[in-house]
């Protein structure tokens, strides 16, 4: 995971992101919300095998990606550092020679108010944090909090907030909120979280 992969992540991953949560709407497709449970660095079929929610093989000797075939939440598998998210709609998990080699999804499965989204937000950094991961770069992009300050600045549509956190020396995880025009809802404020998760990519 490089420079130039996060870089692709902030530019083409909000489109992608976007044209997911618009063309399929609020409908959810389970009511038991199926997941998909994996680690990074594990062979696909055992992510296959272990997940509720249905996905494609990986493609012996190529990097690329995979998108569940519904709505599905995310938990990391790890004794230690374990986390799950909401269900989410737009949902990738790459591969590198049959081997799951990170993250990108967004846990919601709309656009949403700024309370669910602090909401969200505030409970993943829990979790974390309950697991022994730890925020990095907090002089630059310190973890979310729910306060005026953090609150004007996640509706200046130029600002938004990034928060990274780290697990030890096996994973890192990028959290992105946006606010966003949601053409449904005109006269709201609605906003996007966005994750990365792969092994450890940006220095602390």
């Amino acid at each position: 995971m490089n420079r130039l992969r996060q870089i692709g992540w902030r530019r083409g991953g909000l489109g992608l992101l976007v044209t997911a949560l618009l063309l399929l709407g609020t409908a959810h497709l389970f009511a038991d919300e199926p997941e998909i449970a994996l680690t990074i660095g594990e062979p696909w079929e055992d992510m296959r095998q272990r997940s509720s929610a249905t996905i494609d093989p990986a493609i012996r000797g190529h990097h690329w990606f995979r998108v569940p075939k519904s709505d599905a939440r995310l938990r990391l598998v790890d004794p230690q550092y374990g986390f799950v998210t909401p269900l989410a709609r737009f949902f990738t998990i790459g591969f590198t020679d049959e081997r799951v080699d990170g993250i990108r999804m967004s846990p919601q499965i709309e656009p949403l108010l700024l309370d669910d989204t602090l909401k969200i937000v505030l409970d993943l950094q829990e979790q974390w944090r309950k697991a022994g991961w730890i925020p990095i770069r907090v002089n630059y992009d310190p973890p979310f909090a729910d306060t005026p300050q953090w609150r004007a600045r996640l509706r200046n549509v130029n600002q938004g907030g990034t928060s990274y956190w780290q697990a030890g020396n096996k994973y890192q995880v990028m959290m992105v909120v946006n606010r966003f025009r949601d053409s449904r809802h005109p006269t709201e404020e609605r906003y996007l979280i966005k994750l990365q998760l792969a092994v450890p990519w940006v220095p602390q």
